[in-house]
């Protein structure tokens, strides 16, 4: 059965003669009649009654036409979407931990397309649904860190979803705080001076663990948590509540505003987990798009010039 024979039926049907439906198709009638019969032969049935006023369906035919419309039908939408001159919209979308630079080099990106062209989306979200959006092709990049606490199990999780991650850049921690809080002004923060303060950090569900933290040194004894689902709710907690949080140091005043400073952490501890392994996590053997390449690039540049 092919899409021919299909349009064949129906516009025999909507004519009532072979010969005008010839006209219509642009073929001979002893084509469409011999395409026809091909037809009935491979289903087994009499699609059409002929006689000398024409031809019309038999029982089996109309019910046939029924389900030949809805499917000719389906098939010039995808023409109508994706066929020379359709609506179709490529689309292009990032999942990510909640990282302003990811959204700075986003913005860089797409200001290079006619944005009607294009449907871009970027999702800041939980570290299991990064890996989820990029595992199920939701989103063709997503961006999280990695450290010598969480490593091995979110490297479990990335081989079992068939990812692979690609370092960016590797940094510090840093404590974020904003200008008015009382530890603005140091050189340097230890972990005893935050005791006083509450450490917002990004809730991660029910089902996480320690490993899907976003904020470093997720394990230690935290006198005050306040958990937060974006990074607006994060940056007023840390105004209203002189909170703060650890973070790798990398700060987009340009989204963020310059209300807010990075101090470097002082950990006492010398531990290996204060250090960050920034990068992108795509599909194994991923071959990027154009869109997707240059949006790598741009957060390499964003990454280089800081």
């Amino acid at each position: 059965m092919t899409l021919n024979q299909l349009s064949y039926i129906i516009t025999i049907a909507e004519t009532g003669s072979l010969n005008r439906a010839a006209e219509q198709l642009y073929v001979s009638q002893p084509s469409l009649t011999n395409a026809v019969k091909e037809l009935e032969k491979e289903l087994g049935v009499t699609l059409l009654y002929r006689s000398g006023r024409g031809v019309t369906l038999t029982n089996d035919g109309a019910e046939f036409l029924h389900y030949a419309k809805e499917i000719y039908r389906q098939y010039e939408d995808l023409i109508k979407r994706y066929g020379k001159g359709g609506s179709y919209k490529k689309k292009f979308a990032v999942s990510t931990q909640h990282y302003s630079f990811a959204v700075k080099a986003f913005v860089d990106m797409a200001q290079e397309y006619d944005m009607s062209k294009y449907e871009f989306a970027i999702r800041e979200t939980r570290t299991q649904e990064v890996i989820s959006d990029v595992s199920t092709l939701k989103s063709e990049i997503g961006i999280l860190y990695l450290n010598d606490f969480n490593r091995k199990a979110i490297g479990k999780m990335l081989a079992a979803a068939h990812l692979e991650f690609h370092s960016l850049v590797n940094c510090r921690a840093y404590v974020y705080l904003w200008r008015g809080h009382p530890l603005a002004g140091e050189a340097s923060i230890c972990f005893e001076q935050l005791a006083p303060y509450p450490c917002p950090a990004f809730d991660q569900g029910d089902n996480s663990s320690f490993y899907d933290a976003e904020e470093i040194l997720s394990t230690r004894d935290y006198a005050q948590v306040i958990k937060a689902n974006d990074r607006a709710t994060m940056l007023n907690l840390m105004v209203g509540l002189n909170g703060y949080t650890l973070c790798s140091g990398i700060i987009c005043e340009e989204l963020n505003g310059s209300d807010y400073v990075a101090v470097p952490f002082e950990d006492e501890e010398q531990s290996a987990e204060s250090a960050m392994e920034i990068g992108y996590i795509t599909r194994k053997n991923l071959i990027l798009s154009e869109i997707g390449a240059k949006y790598i690039e741009a957060m390499k540049r964003y990454l280089a010039a800081i």
